[in-house]
């Protein structure tokens, strides 16, 4: 068990199979993109299903997320969820992407035994979409979406992030085509995850302004009203217009949700880390490649659990953005 000092237990493991992206979205890295990890610092296949099965056998992981960077970029991915099926018991697994390159891959995905997937489109824009993210590949995105939803990977869920000046007036038209195309639309406010650090806590689109801005158009009722828990899912949830529809909106930054958190990291080079927004992390690749047997590498991973502070860190004004980016970490 993956148990800290305030008594959460972490049963919800996100890996980064990479830390290259084929986007360059302004919130998470410059525009030159970034200086990628050498080959050999990334974990094999190998190490990232040997970690996973440690984590589900041993220390009562339930749930697996891939991330990245953009994890359809790693060549094994499907083989590596083949095998992360397999396992006993059998975690669920699910896929953050941008959807770039998901229509070509989602049918293999469910195949090899993914859950489901969660997609990143911040505007129903094609302009403004390349203004975001410096790519012209907004129609690949939406064919990702419709690819996914068809293979069964389902509920498919979007990630929106709302920037001022830019999409900060799309979220109730985000929110009626995420309902036209059975899809699940979640908003997250900006977090300070760029390499350049020109995140600033000012000026930023809060869940109170998207839920006024959502509400000009759409009735909205708190799930907890229909008798649901949100338990340690990140995402406020509200039924639209009744139901059966759900939009959700995770305020990482106005409305922490850490005493609930119930997630460990692991890094494209094989670092733990407890959280996001941690400055430390512990090393289990040096573990691993000392032929370490299992229970010495379950034995690092729970001290590393036991050591997770108490919050983010984000609801203290001063707080200052992580030394490594999203992509180097997974989000």
């Amino acid at each position: 068990m993956l148990i800290d000092t305030y008594g959460r237990v972490a049963t919800d493991l996100r890996v980064s199979l990479t830390d290259r992206c084929n986007l360059r979205c302004t919130y998470c890295m410059p525009e030159e993109g970034l200086q990628w990890l050498a080959k050999p610092d990334l974990l094999t296949d190998d190490e990232i299903v040997r970690l996973i099965r440690i984590a589900v056998t041993d220390l009562g992981v339930t749930e697996v997320r891939f991330t990245g960077g953009e994890p359809l970029l790693r060549p094994g991915l499907v083989g590596i969820v083949e095998r992360c099926a397999a396992l006993t018991p059998r975690p669920k697994m699910s896929l953050t992407t941008n959807g770039i390159g998901l229509k070509r891959t989602a049918a293999a995905l469910r195949d090899a035994g993914l859950d489901r997937v969660n997609v990143s489109l911040d505007t129903l824009r094609p302009d403004v979409f390349k203004t975001l993210t410096r790519r012209d590949r907004h129609h690949d995105v939406l064919e990702g979406l419709a690819a996914a939803r068809d293979a069964g990977l389902t509920p498919v869920k979007v990630n929106s992030v709302l920037m001022p000046g830019l999409n900060d007036d799309e979220a109730p038209d985000l929110l009626a085509w995420a309902v036209a195309h059975d899809y699940e639309l979640r908003f997250i406010e900006q977090m300070p995850l760029d390499a350049q650090h020109g995140w600033k806590r000012d000026g930023m689109i809060t869940a109170e302004d998207i839920l006024a801005s959502l509400r000009t158009r759409f009735t909205l009722t708190p799930e907890e009203e229909a008798g649901e828990e949100r338990g340690s899912a990140p995402a406020e949830r509200w039924l639209v217009g009744g139901g059966p529809h759900r939009v959700g909106v995770i305020a990482s930054v106005t409305r922490p949700f850490c005493r609930a958190c119930d997630r460990t990291r692991l890094t494209a080079d094989g670092q733990i880390r407890t959280c996001l927004f941690a400055r430390e992390e512990t090393d289990l690749r040096a573990t691993l490649r000392s032929d370490a047997a299992d229970e010495e590498v379950a034995e690092i991973w729970r001290k590393a659990m036991w050591g997770k502070k108490a919050g983010s860190g984000l609801d203290d004004p001063s707080f200052l953005q992580p030394d490594r980016p999203m992509s180097a970490i997974g989000g």
